[in-house]
């Protein structure tokens, strides 16, 4: 039976407002990408997460992030190549710290938002966050974008790049996902991602102007800020093993 990592953005909420409904999320997916303090998520929240995570035996990954708590990491900073490290390892560190704790550990590293963007298209950029997880623990895999430069130079670098796909959101023509602010560019019927994601396990997805792209993906995405995240969430995870496809984790 053909596997596939079902994984989702959490641990997102701050202080006295909430974003998503993590434990309904976590009830679905097999990996969780755990905010890390820089874009979201404040230390209650993440260590509520990652005992969560646990709890329910799913793998967690540190999903690190530009400084950005005002823009929620989506906003494009320029940082030199030694910040970026810097700011990954202490992300790592941290999460880790809070996953001890909770009884398990980080076992992977997502960047997040206009980092991942960048990371995906930006070698060098790649090459500073794959420098922060070779010397924090170069076992552990790099989640990316399947069939980014940024993916092919975390592998470069001696890494385990693991390609990923997302099922709720629009791809361009360039294999790239659509800026959020146009049309299309996020999902949300639980039918039609549901039907994308099975597509997406047999290696293929639609772009926006019609045109099939090639996947190589082993994990499929599901950000939890979507509007029904948890029913997005268990949609996609039923059509897949009715498809039969084993939702399990890469890491």
């Amino acid at each position: 039976m053909p596997a596939v990592d079902l994984n989702a953005d959490v641990g997102e909420s701050y202080g006295a407002w909430t974003l998503g409904d993590d434990e309904a999320v976590l009830d679905v997916v097999t990996s969780a990408n755990v905010a890390c303090g820089f874009h979201a998520g404040d230390p209650r929240t993440l260590l509520r997460t990652v005992t969560a995570a646990a709890q329910r035996g799913v793998v967690v990954g540190a999903q690190v992030s530009y400084p950005d708590l005002v823009g929620f990491g989506r906003r494009e900073m320029d940082l030199a190549p030694a910040d970026v490290t810097a700011d990954v390892l202490y992300q790592v560190g941290a999460l880790a710290g809070l996953a001890r704790a909770a009884g398990t550990a980080v076992r992977y590293v997502k960047p997040h938002g206009a980092l991942y963007h960048r990371v995906a298209r930006d070698p060098v950029t790649a090459g500073a966050l794959a420098e922060a997880v070779r010397r924090y623990d170069p076992a552990l895999p790099v989640l990316l974008l399947a069939g980014s430069p940024g993916l092919a130079a975390v592998r470069a670098a001696g890494l385990t790049g693991v390609g990923e796909c997302f099922a709720d959101r629009g791809y361009g023509p360039d294999g790239g996902l659509l800026p959020r602010g146009e049309p299309g560019a996020v999902l949300t019927d639980p039918g039609t991602v549901a039907a994308r994601a099975v597509r997406m396990a047999a290696g293929e997805v639609a772009a926006a102007d019609g045109r099939v792209l090639r996947l190589d993906a082993r994990s499929m995405c599901l950000h939890g800020d979507t509007p029904g995240a948890a029913a997005l969430a268990r949609a996609v995870r039923d059509a897949l093993v009715a498809a039969g496809v084993r939702p399990a984790p890469f890491a």
